[in-house]
Parts: C-alpha cells; structure tokens; sequence
C-alpha cells in the first residue's frame, strides 16, 4: 500500500471514527458524549463489580423485599445507568405518548408541562419534584409555569449533572436539587403548594411510604400528580410470558416490584389524600410510547459496536457493555409490555391533600 492510499485510508478511518462518536454518539439534548461514559460515583475499576452485584439482587428475593436495602440497589443502578440514559435518551428518564407530527423531545416536554398544568401553581410557588434524576421534567416544568422547582433524587451524581444542566439552562434560580431518599424527605411538613413525580415512586418498595411523606411536606390544599409503573387488567399472574415480560422489566429497571393499576389510588387513599382523577395515559386515543424504543434498535447496535470499541480502548469502564446489553434486553420487555397491553409507565392519578388534614398512618 503505498503512502497516498495509507493516508487517504487513515483520514477516512479517523474521520468516520469522529462521526460514529460525536455525530451518531451525541444524546438528543447535547448532555453526555459516548467519551464521557462512567459508572457515575463508582470507580471506573468497580463498574464491572458493581454492575455483577447488581444483578445478582434479583437472585435473592429476600433481600428484594428487605425495605431497607432497597435505596442502595436503585443508587447503585443509577451510578450505572445515568450516563447512558443520557447519551442516548435524553435528560429526561421517561416514556410520553407519541405525538403525530412531534419530535419525541416535543413529545416529552408536552408530557411534563401536562403534569404541572394539572397542579394549578403559579409563578412564585414551591413545587417538589421527587425522584428528579438529572433535572429534563424540572427545568421544562420551571420554564413553563414559572414555579420554583425543588427536586430530590437519591443518586448524588444526578445532583451534580441537574445542576450542571440546570446552569446551562440559566435556569438555576428556579431549580434546586437535593441528595435524600424520598421516603425520608429533609423539608418541613407542610412546605409546597404542589409536587409532582414522572415515573420515580416505582422504585420504592411500599408506595405508601413515599405517598405519605409527598403528604407530610404538601401544604394543606395542595395538588400532587403521579406517572405510575403499572401492570394494567390486561396481566394475568398464571401467564408465563406475562409474568416473564414483568420480571424482566423489574429487572432491567431496578424495581423491587411492580404494582396493579387497582393499587393506586386505594394507597393514595390510605394516606389521606383524595383522589381527583385517575386514568392510564397510554390508553387510545394516545399513540404507542413503547415506539420510540422500537425505533431505536439500529442505533443501540450502533452504540453498542461504539461501547465495546470505547471499552476496549479504556476509555469507558470494563461494565459499560454489560449495562449497555441488559438496557437494550429491558427494552425489549417494555416494547412487549406495552404491545400486549399489561403494562403501562403512565398511570396517572392526580390527588389533593384536604384543606382541613390531620395525617393517616400507614401500616408496614
């Protein structure tokens, strides 16, 4: 091969290289780069570790319905999926109805303003976000209805990309983030004139906990909406391929178990709140919200050829590629979930906290 061909081969290499990475490999909304793949707070050499300890979880089920080790399981699965949630989702960590004419990014934005439109704030109130990842539903909550959006997430390095986006954003004096578990929350009782969680309190292993605590620091008269993780009426327990299809997204979505839709509001309830509205968001005439994964299966092969490549060169983490498979196999149950209809992430129930309240107690 002589020194023209070599050239010309080399720059077309290095050039396609470029393009695989920072073209193809960019997350929708510019926040995370396929170089800048990470365990999160883990060390790069424990990713591996962590990521096997993690999935070992699921082969004790004791230790699923042992409360308390369940808020290190999902800061653990979180360290692990963050960044690749963010290179390759976007900033915001959940489904929307697909919208005729929308981009997905349209999409999800509409979805979360509809949230915070159902609270009726106004500009200048205190709204709680919990379970509020890296902040994409806080900062377009914020930017639409003007409230002062408090977030808190248990994973500490999605307090730091929040605030980091929330900078960028020029959106930092409207939104806030805090390093807790939202089952035991540090915000006085009766603190915010609304709050709100998209797709979070399904990692908590009793609802009731963290409805009674969004309970505790609402002010009296105050709206809370929830998008819940469901199985619909359409699943039926006897059913091997159902059952199988919700163990894998229990799985592959750190949750230690996954509730009925006819769950909800009687928790709710149970709490004190009362129960505005109740209804499944993905229901007709609501376009299919597991599309978007369906699309996206030519590029997590794209991202997952770049994964390996980026591993073995020691840029990213020995694990990454392991994290990488298990999301694209999760996303395989959720697509099938939502096309036999026994699953649903947007189960929408819209509660009040009464004006007069004096707080329920809840059972264990």
């Amino acid at each position: 091969m002589d020194s023209l061909t070599l050239f010309c081969t080399a720059s077309l290499l290095a050039g396609g290289l470029y393009w695989f990475v920072c073209i193809l490999g960019s997350a929708e909304q510019k926040g995370k780069r396929a170089v800048q793949l990470s365990g999160g707070s883990i060390s790069a050499e424990k990713v591996q570790d962590e990521y096997k300890q993690y999935w070992s979880f699921f082969r004790r089920p004791k230790e699923i319905e042992s409360a308390e080790k369940v808020p290190a399981f999902v800061d653990t699965f979180y360290n692990l999926v963050t960044d690749i949630y963010e290179w390759g989702w976007g900033q915001s960590f959940h489904f929307s109805p697909s919208i005729p004419g929308k981009s997905h990014r349209d999409a999800t934005r509409l979805h979360e303003e509809m949230a915070v439109d159902l609270l009726n704030v106004k500009p200048g109130n205190k709204i709680l976000d919990a379970g509020c990842g890296v902040g994409g539903p806080m900062r377009a909550i914020a930017s639409h209805s003007g409230a002062n959006v408090v977030g808190i997430t248990i994973n500490e390095y999605q307090v730091n990309r929040a605030r980091m986006h929330n900078k960028k954003a020029n959106l930092d004096t409207l939104c806030e983030v805090v390093c807790g578990n939202f089952l035991e929350m540090p915000f006085a009782d009766n603190t915010f004139d609304g709050a709100y969680s998209i797709e979070a309190t399904c990692h908590a292993p009793k609802l009731e906990e963290v409805y009674a605590e969004i309970y505790r620091v609402l002010k009296p008269g105050s709206m809370y909406v929830s998008y819940e993780w469901v199985t619909t009426e359409f699943f039926k327990a006897d059913d091997s391929t159902h059952v199988e299809i919700i163990q894998g997204i229990e799985r592959g979505d750190a949750l230690p178990g996954l509730r009925n839709y006819d769950e909800i509001a009687k928790i709710a309830r149970k709490v004190g709140f009362e129960v505005v509205k109740e209804k499944d968001l993905a229901k007709p005439p609501a376009k299919p919200w597991w599309v978007r994964l369906k699309m996206g299966r030519i590029a997590y092969w794209r991202n997952h050829i770049l994964v390996m490549v980026l591993t073995l060169l020691g840029i990213a983490p020995k694990g990454v590629v392991d994290v990488h498979e298990m999301l694209f196999k999760t996303a395989d149950y959720l697509t099938r979930g939502g096309e036999t209809g026994i699953f649903t992430p947007m189960h929408m129930i819209l509660c009040r906290k009464p004006e007069s309240s004096s707080k329920k107690t809840t059972s264990a």
